[in-house]
C-alpha cells in the first residue's frame, strides 16, 4: 500500500481522531501510536480546538522505528469544519507530507455536504485501471479525520454507521458492526468491526486493496466524550497484507 494511503488509514483513516465538544471553546491534544508486531512504526499528535458551531483539528504525523529507516515519512494535517444538527460537517481539508524527497500535498473543500473541489500536488497518476469517481460518491462525505466522528445517544448504535470516507483520492465506505464480546477492546465503551469497501477512486486488483477488501480484520474502540453525544475512537487494530497494525491514543492534556 502506498505511504499516502497507509498513514491515512492507519494514523487517521483508520478514523482515529481527537475531539470533543462543548459549549465554551477549549482544547485538547492528543497523541497516537502505531505497532506492527509490538514494535513502533508511526505516531501521531492532534490539537483540537472546538465550541459549540464547530471544530479546528491540526496535527502532525511521521514514521517511526525501524521504518524510518527505510521510509522517512513526515507530514502535517489540519481540518476545519461545524456542527449541523446531529451531523458534522468539514468545511477544508489539508494534508501536506513528504516521503523522502518527494513532497506530496491534498486539499479538499465542501460545500455543505458535498465535496467542491480536490487538488493533490503532484496531480494523480491517471490509470486506466482505476475506477472512476462519481459525482454521487462526493456527496454526504467527509475527510478521514471528521468521517470518524460518530453523533448519537444510543451507544448500540455506534457500530450501525456507515463512515463515508474520502480522502482526496479514493472514496470509500467503512462498515460497522458490533464486535464479538471476545475482541472488544478494554479501554473502550464500544467495540466495532469494520469491513472496507471502497467504492471508487481505487485500483481494484491493487494487492492491498483486494487484502483491505476480501480478508482484512478491522477493529475500532469508541469512547463517549463527556458531556456530549459524541463517540469518537480512540483504539483500532487494522490488518494489512504484511500483518496487523495496533493504534492507541492516549491524552497529553
Amino acid at each position: 500500500m502506498k505511504t499516502r494511503h497507509l498513514f491515512a488509514l492507519i494514523l487517521a483513516g483508520t478514523c482515529l481522531a481527537p475531539t470533543v465538544a462543548a459549549t465554551q471553546e477549549r482544547s485538547v491534544r492528543v497523541r497516537y501510536d502505531a505497532y506492527y508486531l509490538g514494535l513502533p512504526i508511526g505516531k501521531a499528535e492532534f490539537d483540537t480546538r472546538l465550541n459549540k458551531a464547530g471544530y479546528a483539528i491540526s496535527g502532525s504525523f511521521a514514521s517511526a522505528g525501524l521504518v524510518r529507516i527505510f521510509d522517512q515519512t513526515n507530514g502535517r494535517i489540519s481540518i476545519n469544519g461545524r456542527f449541523a444538527g446531529s451531523e458534522i460537517r468539514p468545511n477544508s481539508y489539508d494534508l501536506k507530507y513528504s516521503s523522502g524527497k518527494k513532497q506530496k500535498r491534498t486539499t479538499i473543500a465542501f460545500d455543505g455536504s458535498k465535496v467542491s473541489k480536490t487538488t493533490n500536488v503532484p496531480e494523480l497518476k491517471k490509470r486506466k485501471d482505476k475506477v472512476p469517481l462519481k459525482q454521487d460518491h462526493l456527496t454526504g462525505v467527509a475527510d478521514p479525520i471528521s468521517a470518524s466522528l460518530i453523533n448519537t445517544d444510543d451507544a448500540a448504535s455506534v457500530c450501525r454507521q456507515t463512515l463515508k470516507v474520502y480522502d482526496g483520492e479514493m472514496r470509500v465506505d467503512l462498515k460497522l458492526s458490533p464486535a464479538p464480546r471476545s475482541e472488544s477492546f478494554k479501554q473502550s465503551a464500544v467495540t466495532c468491526r469494520g469491513r472496507f469497501v471502497p467504492l471508487s477512486g481505487h485500483r481494484p486488483n491493487h494487492s492491498s486493496i483486494k487484502f483491505l477488501r476480501d480478508k482484512a480484520v478491522i477493529r475500532i474502540g469508541f469512547n463517549p466524550v463527556e458531556g456530549t453525544s459524541l463517540y469518537s475512537p480512540s483504539e483500532a487494530i487494522v490488518g494489512t497484507k504484511i500483518g496487523n497494525v495496533h493504534v492507541k491514543a492516549r491524552r497529553i492534556q
